[in-house]
């Protein structure tokens, strides 16, 4: 691809006359056919580096991305732009999904936008195996480290799939990665070390500031440093939903348009905020970590951490929201010790039991050369979050235990939308029969038809990948609409260790170890907190860059340091050692292990207690500002 065709099409098409930094290294490698890592700050053009080849490579681009909001927003581009892109994803309606597939089927697409979970559609997978894919573009990037801050075990899986796909070239790209996650990255997706391109966090416009405090006095606090500074757009990120309600209340009080962010508000009321908050010239939003995500508003004048961000990674991805149009801009910490019990409990919660590992492993093990799981059965079963069952299988096929092979469905829910005479004269004899064969498969309800995809394999005798795809190209076509219930994850069994308790056990071990990284984590917030020095080079540090003061932030501007008042908080009074020993003699079901009943009495949920109803329960949270080890100390004394 010749020089003057990039920049013809920069200029054109995206109206930009040069390149920002690292932009033109990343896409020479990529029309040169080779992968790339792009490891650029928030706003530093990522975007760019693959909508631009997308246009200049034949084939199909399909970008991989957990914000729907990102995806959104780029597609209004490109299609101002005359670009062909699309995304697939759960806020389309059915007309919009038919018209995807058909411009996918009719190969006019230029760019495709999915979701990760999208890569767990197998009907999904067989239409893009039929599709040359010139380029695999995956946001978000740093979720393939098993050591990064928000490992996901889905995003393993995407390199294995590029293969299977005979992806030409990927690009990954990622706003937050250490040195080690940036290498986990290239490994993952076989990029050459000249093709990492890092361009550098640091942001001149931005002003870091500390502000020690204790709990009793934030609030009064945020309120007279929002005061003192001239309106603007703003975000006061907190840990926790209630508290986002509550912030927000207070500031709406005081005179400020201010309105809360959080997950358990519904999608509708969600939407609203961030279309307001766009809209707006000095609106606050007060949200959990979500909000920002993949939405590009230039002018965010302030960015407020009313409650200590989980990690140095959260904190960078979170401030650099602020001061996009390249004007100066707050990020202020208020930072508070007694935050750290909250964030450290959440990680202890995730932590599974002893017991849970090793009868999952257990089960596992039991199962035929070829098999398939169920994850929320696991879940249940085992008392762990979808996410850590996820990762309990990631970590057996990071021991060469087990290898994916897939994700399926076992069973289809349809709705013809013609009849079946008229969707069977669309083909020839041999196919028209083959599809009769499987209708007479179909159970017939009120108004949906139920297809349990392996008992009709075995029944006709047809391979399931053959029936999978009938039903997609039927539902692609218009003929059905189309339901997938039942998903189960597909393994191969590769080897049958002769000590399974020593499997068991160094599972668990990985588990802790990755529990005390996510400790240490929270520690190193306290410690850019107490930092004698420039807090800006203390950051940048953590990500490998070095550089000089900045000059700029409330360290150099003349802010002595000062150590964080240590974590305040009430012990268990003999009233509550009481209930607690009552609760153990009860023996519920859903508290069998001393580490399911700290978490009850810590406040966190898990499948048991959500199930069992126990989160109405009056010990339900008792304990949510104590230190999880020291409930668990409290617990195991009592002799559970």
């Amino acid at each position: 691809m010749s020089p003057s065709q990039t920049e013809q099409t920069l200029k054109q098409v995206f109206g930009f006359d040069s390149f920002r930094t690292g932009q033109r290294q990343v896409i020479d490698a990529l029309l040169a056919g080779r992968s790339s890592l792009a490891i650029f700050p928030t706003s530093g053009g990522k975007s760019l580096c693959y909508q631009l080849p997308a246009l200049l490579l034949d084939g199909l681009t399909v970008v991989i991305s957990p914000l729907i909001a990102l995806m959104k927003d780029q597609l209004d581009f490109l299609t101002s732009h005359n670009v062909p892109a699309a995304r697939l994803d759960s806020s389309l309606n059915r007309e919009e999904t038919l018209a995807v597939h058909d411009a996918l089927h009719a190969n006019t697409l230029k760019l495709l936008y999915i979701s990760p979970e999208r890569l767990g559609n197998e009907r999904f997978l067989r239409s893009l195996e039929r599709r040359r894919i010139s380029l695999l573009a995956v946001d978000e990037a740093h979720c393939i480290s098993e050591w990064g801050h928000n490992f996901r075990p889905d995003y393993l899986k995407i390199a294995q799939l590029a293969k299977q796909l005979q992806v030409e070239r990927v690009l990954a790209l990622t706003a937050t990665a250490t040195p080690q996650v940036a290498r986990d990255i290239a490994a993952g997706f076989e990029v050459a070390d000249q093709d990492v391109v890092r361009t550098g966090f640091y942001r001149p416009n931005l002003n870091i500031n500390v502000i020690p405090c204790q709990a009793i006095d934030r609030d009064e606090l945020l309120l007279r440093q929002i005061k003192k500074r001239p309106p603007g757009p703003g975000v006061i990120y907190v840990t926790l939903q209630r508290t986002a309600e509550n912030v927000a209340a207070q500031l709406t009080a005081a005179g400020f348009e201010t309105r809360a962010y959080h997950a358990g508000m519904t999608a509708e009321d969600r939407h609203l905020v961030q279309e307001a908050f766009m809209a707006s010239d000095q609106m606050i939003v007060v949200a959990t970590i979500a909000f920002g995500m993949g939405i590009d508003k230039a002018d965010i004048r302030y960015i407020y951490h009313y409650n200590l961000p989980k990690s140095l990674e959260n904190y960078s991805q979170e401030i650099g929201r602020a001061g996009r149009d390249g004007k100066t801009a707050v990020c202020e910490l208020l930072a508070c010790a007694d935050d750290v019990v909250t964030l450290e409990n959440f990680t202890y919660g995730d932590t599974p039991t002893v017991e849970a590992v090793s009868g999952m492993v257990a089960e596992v093990l039991q199962q035929e050369d070829l098999f398939d799981v169920s994850e929320y059965q696991l879940s249940t079963k085992y008392d762990m979050r979808i996410l850590v069952v996820k990762t309990l299988l990631t970590y057996l096929e990071l021991e060469g235990v087990i290898q994916a092979t897939g994700s399926f469905y076992s069973e289809y829910k349809f709705q013809p939308q013609r009849s079946s005479q008229q969707i069977f004269a669309q083909f020839n004899e041999a196919r028209a029969t083959f599809l009769k064969s499987v209708f007479r498969q179909a159970r017939k309800g009120k108004t949906w038809f139920s297809l349990d995809v392996d008992e009709t394999s075995r029944v006709i005798g047809e391979p399931r990948n053959r029936i999978v795809a009938a039903i997609g190209y039927l539902e692609e076509r218009g003929d059905l609409i189309v339901e997938a219930a039942g998903v189960r994850k597909a393994f191969r069994m590769l080897r049958r260790p002769e000590d399974p308790a020593a499997l068991s056990e160094s599972l668990v071990q990985r588990f802790q170890l990755r529990e005390q990284q996510d400790i240490l984590r929270v520690r190193q917030v306290l410690e850019l907190a107490e930092h004698e020095s420039c807090w800006t080079r203390r950051l940048l540090d953590h990500f490998g860059e070095r550089r000089d003061d900045c000059g700029h932030c409330g360290r150099c501007m003349g802010q002595p340091r000062q150590e964080l008042v240590p974590a305040q908080y009430l012990p268990p009074t003999d009233q509550q050692r009481s209930e607690v020993a009552a609760l153990l003699e009860e023996a519920l079901p859903a508290l069998q292990s001393a580490r399911q009943t700290t978490r009850f009495l810590c406040g966190l949920s898990s499948p048991a207690t959500t199930r069992t109803k126990l989160r109405g329960h009056r010990l339900f949270g008792v304990f949510e500002s104590v230190p999880f080890h020291e409930v668990l100390q409290l617990v195991q004394s009592n002799g559970q």
